[in-house]
């Protein structure tokens, strides 16, 4: 039947968001040998090797079918690149991330939303990860610029104020934030921005600024509701990271090593999860000597 590989490509993605990583898997790689060509598919299998913690497979992955979705006419294929990057984030290869950012997801200074929140997020996760990303903040800020209005779509709005964090551009924030607050739109734009993205842009805003108690405060409301935000879990899983920095740099030990363990539960292979188990325990030493 035409057409019956981009069905199996949609079906594995919504498999792998609701959990069923086996079935998803086999879906996405049926649709893929029945198109190759089919990034949407290849997609949802990066997906289930992401969320499984699989890193070598998911670069395995890539690398095998670049030709099939790195393609000049393939819109999707900066966010396939992103999904690279994860992989070898995850395994502390920040060289290749470096590479990869500077790269084919940011060479051509792309305006595409999506684009551009691919290249927020992978900024705030390399400053999670303790490392300088230089000026590369300034040019994504100013790209911002022309999609960030506090009104249209709060998911991308969220993703800017990384961007504008990152550059220093405190107005902008202040900005988008005072849209939401002091709105009067009565739409599900205006009730889901105020719901969900300004929780997540002050806690995100708080962290940057070092006030970690206030960013686990807000992440912990926001996290149970940002499934209602947009989005894939993969790309949600940034609030997670947040806040389970914020609680270790905080000290907040019974909650640092709750969300390590739960992170460990679901990917417990990941040198990203392991490290925030280790620097919960190591900040619980003095908690034990007090008592």
């Amino acid at each position: 039947m035409p057409g019956y590989s981009i069905l199996l490509g949609m079906h594995s993605f919504g498999l792998e968001e609701t959990g069923d990583y086996g079935r998803a898997e086999e879906a996405g790689r049926r649709a893929v040998d029945l198109q190759p060509l089919d990034s949407w598919a290849h997609h949802a299998v990066a997906h289930v090797m992401e969320m499984q913690g699989r890193a070598e497979d998911g670069i395995g992955w890539m690398i095998a079918r670049e030709p099939h979705w790195s393609g000049d006419d393939n819109f999707f294929k900066v966010h396939n690149w992103w999904h690279r990057s994860l992989y070898h984030l995850d395994l502390g290869q920040v060289d290749e991330v470096f590479a990869l950012y500077d790269g084919p997801i940011r060479r051509d200074r792309s305006t595409v939303a999506l684009d551009m929140v691919d290249a927020s997020a992978l900024l705030w996760r390399l400053h999670l990860s303790g490392h300088d990303v230089g000026d590369r903040w300034q040019e994504l800020a100013a790209t911002w610029d022309n999609h960030a209005d506090g009104r249209t779509y709060p998911f991308n709005d969220w993703h800017a104020v990384m961007a504008y964090l990152g550059a220093g551009r405190n107005s902008e924030v202040e900005r988008i934030l005072a849209s939401y607050r002091n709105g009067t739109d009565v739409t599900d734009v205006a009730e889901w921005g105020q719901r969900t993205a300004m929780p997540l842009v002050e806690g995100f805003t708080a962290f940057w600024h070092g006030d970690y108690d206030t960013a686990a405060q807000r992440l912990s409301g926001a996290r149970f509701i940002a499934n209602s935000f947009g989005g894939s879990h993969a790309q949600r899983d940034i609030i997670d990271w947040t806040l389970a920095e914020a609680a270790v740099r905080g000290g907040l030990t019974g909650l640092a090593q709750a969300l390590a363990n739960e992170r460990l539960a679901l990917k417990p292979h990941s040198p990203v999860n392991r490290s925030f188990l280790t620097r919960a325990g190591a900040n619980a030493a003095p908690d034990r000597e007090a008592a």
